[in-house]
């Protein structure tokens, strides 16, 4: 997915001067290479949750990202999850995102609060018009 992903931050680079700002002094390289979707956490949702996608293990799945969120600590591209031989994926997180950078010090689980944040003004909202689809192996870790 990182690759895929890299070629989406020129894109909105180009476009957009707010995004611009935001990501030049960030080393978005090196944490887009480990750029993921969480569908499920056992300590958040528990093993059953987490092993209720065993059979889609190493199968490829589409991924649509529709926003940037982002704060002066944190960026995710909001995200939704297609399907896999026609059965949906839905993920247990309640914002399925792929979290894309974090400032020092701060978890890459607190991106989960970028919803929040924005309605409360605290974070900005970037549109990806029309929708970028990328794809990631579905793997366990």
């Amino acid at each position: 997915m990182g690759s895929q992903l890299q070629s989406i931050f020129l894109s909105l680079v180009e476009n957009n001067p707010k995004v611009k700002s935001f990501l030049k002094d960030k080393d978005m390289e090196h944490n887009l290479k480990k750029a993921h979707l969480t569908l499920a956490h056992k300590r958040s949702h528990g093993v059953t949750a987490v092993a209720s996608y065993g059979h889609l293990l190493h199968q490829k799945v589409p991924v649509e990202l529709t926003a940037l969120l982002f704060t002066d600590e944190m960026a995710a591209l909001e995200a939704e999850v297609g399907s896999v031989d026609g059965e949906k994926v839905i993920p247990k997180n309640e914002w399925p995102h792929v979290t894309i950078w974090t400032g020092e010090k701060i978890a890459a689980k607190e991106a989960n609060r970028l919803p929040q944040l924005l309605l409360e003004g605290k974070a900005i909202r970037i549109e990806i018009n029309p929708p970028i689809i990328v794809s990631g192996k579905l793997e366990f870790y």
